[in-house]
């Protein structure tokens, strides 16, 4: 199966009511069991490397080019994503590596600042054919710098679609980045307001704070791309944790880092068949 774009995913899924799950690859072995999860539950998925990743391994090629390989060589549709990218040349440098989606965040910024800097990015990614997601309404969570209880206003994200001509908007309904509790309470309403709101597919950030039954809500209030990467860090760090502690001797990763690789590819499948049950 070739590497898929995520606007393609995204659309199909959203014409069909149907979630998309869109994963967060921290290492090769992320990737790996994204994809591999993805195939077992014969459903599409977005690889997502986010600034911090990037950061963490002190440059975007690498990891970029180990999900591309991995996407082209799936036996299901797969996309690779920039996420929460806040330094444009970053995303530049993604469109060039041949990523087709970003996540500019400029969330951080006043409204006027952040349509005029979103705008900017839209035209560059245009011009080279990338899709463009964007954040309205801050969602919490990460470094307790915002305020959970924020909401994102419906005619406002009208407005700011209009203004900016994004792809896909990240949307602030109650979820909250990082939480290793899944007891979230999502604004249903709200969704389905937003929905009717903007022409372009929603994305709910934080979904690893969001209990099962209610990402399935979710999907069917509005939403459409959903945005995982805590849950699989407690499922991986969860399985090292336990095979450390049955072989307290053992010094190959690779013997701890399988059962790590099994445990997320068993989370991301479930999920998968959650958002888009058929």
């Amino acid at each position: 199966m070739p590497l898929t774009q995520t606007h393609e995913i995204v659309r199909r899924a959203r014409a069909a009511g149907a979630g998309v799950g869109a994963f967060n690859v921290l290492q090769l072995e992320h990737a790996q069991a994204i994809v591999a999860g993805a195939e077992r539950a014969d459903r599409p998925v977005v690889l997502q490397i986010s600034e911090n990743t990037v950061r963490y391994h002190g440059a975007l090629e690498p990891v970029a080019l180990a999900s591309l390989a991995l996407a082209r060589a799936a036996k299901t549709p797969v996309a690779v994503h920039l996420d929460h990218a806040e330094n444009p040349g970053l995303v530049h440098e993604a469109v060039e590596l041949g990523l087709g989606s970003v996540m500019f965040d400029a969330a951080r910024l006043p409204y006027d600042e952040n349509v005029a800097a979103t705008r900017e990015i839209v035209e560059h990614c245009h011009r080279h054919g990338v899709r463009v997601e964007a954040e309205l309404g801050e969602i919490g969570g990460k470094g307790g710098a915002h305020d959970p209880g924020v909401r994102t206003d419906p005619e406002e994200a009208r407005a700011f679609v209009a203004a900016t001509g994004v792809d896909a908007l990240a949307v602030a309904v109650g979820s909250v980045h990082q939480m290793v509790t899944r007891d979230a309470v999502l604004d249903l309403g709200l969704i389905a307001r937003l929905r009717a709101a903007v022409d372009v597919p929603l994305v709910l950030h934080g979904s690893s704070g969001v209990p099962d039954a209610l990402l399935a809500r979710a999907v069917a209030a509005g939403m459409t791309k959903v945005n995982v990467s805590t849950h699989l860090n407690k499922a991986f760090t969860r399985a090292v944790r336990e095979h450390l502690t049955a072989h307290p001797a053992e010094v190959d990763p690779r013997r701890y880092l399988t059962p790590a690789r099994t445990a997320v590819t068993e989370a991301v499948s479930h999920l998968l068949g959650l958002l888009d049950p058929r």
